[in-house]
């Protein structure tokens, strides 16, 4: 039965008003039923914060009975019930010995032939003396009564923590003194002001609770990072981490001519018809794009050049000016790699660059299980003179192996703008197969020569996604859980950042 705060104050104001302080509050009581100390710990605070008591924490290593222990401080050790189970005169069968004492008999027959209580004669166990003190009794139930220690050496308290009928505990009770407003009356203190207070004008009298400044607030709930955001900054770590600087990606409108013409993808090519990209309406079209670089680029789609014999057909420069949602990050590539040409134009001087995009791309998409309208795309990209595809190889391992992921394999691909192309494919333990993660190539000297970028110099690039990885590492089977309406909100709190090592 607990006790009301009322009650419990009661008792402590009582017993520190009668004998100046509570030396120990351990083992208190109301009537016959023992005080619980965190019941004591809520009053003591409560009267200290007005000043009324003074309290110190009494903190002592002790025993306690476990539910066996209990069982023996009440009803005898096992030796003792197996001496109280043999007859004073004559003896007792072994098998009546277990009809009568159950499992007892089996823990308290080998002690009780130890302590040479009993004795066997024949089948039968005798006794072998007169009377017995049940010492394991005794301490036990001095254990109980105090918790201390002190009541047995320390080898037999090792015995019993051994036999598992004690058990080392940590006890918590409280000294307690007179504060500097100390009383035993003491009034409840107001919180608020009520409106009859404030007609009847006990505001005046009344003892408002102090308000206390230096208590922590409830706290509250915080945002929490999207795991594609998570995924993002340790892809964005790993870049800076191997020199890389990153692209401005902040215009997800793109015209075609960056998008597209640039790379050299031809404008009959089936990615650039409106179930596959989305097109803007209003605006629909921009110029913005240098004209001579545009004319070059028109020349070697339809004529070809650079050792290259072009595609062969009427290139148009209203397919070029079509805004769209860009359909990948190469875009930002094309358009920086046009501007490091210019730079050697105006300098002479070549610099070799390491540039990297995280960012939005958008697909006219039909949304499924694996497929969303836009999502993420990562692109590492490096500059300089004399690359190979075996630098290209090199640096992906390099990139893969910061993400955890050491067995890579590589697929010849096909891409407009890249040659050779090369798919990645990374194998996942979880999944138990090859996974394709990504794809990666060297850009065409059609899309570079036309820049006005260097003969000797070639441009290595690879690309991947955030949420395939993210999935993976997630355990989710279906991407719009990762992204939309359908996302749980407890997930996105608690999920770590992904990673593909494990």
């Amino acid at each position: 039965m607990s006790h009301t705060k009322e009650q419990i104050q009661a008792l402590l104001l009582g017993l520190v008003a009668k004998d100046g302080e509570i030396k120990n509050t351990h083992g208190l009581a109301i009537g016959s039923t023992p005080v619980e100390q965190t019941d004591i710990i809520g009053v003591l605070k409560s009267l200290e914060s007005r000043e009324i008591i003074k309290y110190e924490t009494i903190t002592r290593e002790g025993l306690e009975l476990t539910a066996e222990g209990s069982d023996i401080a009440d009803n005898g050790s096992y030796e003792a019930r197996v001496f109280g189970a043999v007859p004073a005169s004559g003896g007792i069968s072994i098998p009546d010995l277990k009809t009568t004492l159950g499992a007892v008999a089996q823990f308290g027959q080998g002690r009780a032939i130890k302590n040479k209580w009993v004795k066997k004669d024949g089948a039968d166990l005798v006794r072998a003396t007169t009377s017995i003190v049940d010492e394991s009794q005794n301490i036990l139930k001095a254990i109980r009564a105090d918790g201390s220690a002190a009541h047995a050496d320390e080898k037999t308290i090792k015995e019993l923590k051994k036999q598992k009928v004690v058990q080392s505990v940590k006890t918590v009770s409280y000294r307690v003194m007179k504060g500097a407003h100390f009383t035993t009356d003491v009034k409840k203190e107001e919180t608020d002001v009520t409106e009859e207070m404030l007609k009847s004008g006990d505001w005046k009298t009344a003892t408002f609770k102090k308000y206390n400044f230096n208590a922590e607030g409830v706290q509250p709930r915080s945002g929490s990072l999207h795991p594609l955001l998570k995924v993002r900054e340790e892809y964005r770590q790993i870049f800076l981490e191997l020199g890389f600087s990153e692209m401005p990606t902040a215009n997800y409108v793109e015209s075609s001519f960056w998008n597209f013409d640039a790379l050299f993808q031809p404008q009959q090519h089936p990615a650039r018809d409106a179930h596959d990209t989305f097109f803007l309406s209003d605006p629909a079209t921009s110029d913005r794009f240098p004209k001579d670089y545009m004319e070059r680029v028109r020349q070697v789609h339809s004529h070809g050049g650079y050792g290259s014999i072009g595609y062969g057909y009427d290139w148009k420069q209203a397919d070029a000016e079509k805004l769209l949602l860009r359909t990948h990050t190469t875009a930002v590539s094309s358009y920086m790699l046009y501007k490091l040409a210019q730079d050697y134009k105006k300098t002479g001087v070549w610099k070799s660059v390491k540039w990297f995009s995280i960012d939005k791309v958008f697909r006219n998409e039909t949304l499924d299980a694996t497929h969303l309208a836009e999502f993420h795309q990562v692109e590492g990209v490096v500059a300089g003179k004399g690359l190979t595809l075996g630098d290209l190889i090199g640096t992906l391992h390099n990139f893969f192996k910061k993400l955890g992921i050491q067995k890579l394999r590589f697929k010849p691909a096909y891409n407009p703008y890249t040659e050779p192309s090369m798919e990645i494919f990374a194998w996942h333990d979880g999944l138990d197969r090859w996974v394709e993660i990504g794809n990666s190539g060297m850009f065409r000297p059609e899309m570079l020569l036309p820049m006005g970028l260097p003969e000797d110099v070639s441009v290595i690039a690879w690309g991947l996604s955030t949420e395939r990885p993210t999935m993976i590492k997630c355990g989710i089977d279906n991407i719009r859980k990762l992204a939309g309406h359908k996302c749980d909100l407890a997930f996105l709190n608690r999920d770590p950042i992904a990673r593909l090592d494990k």
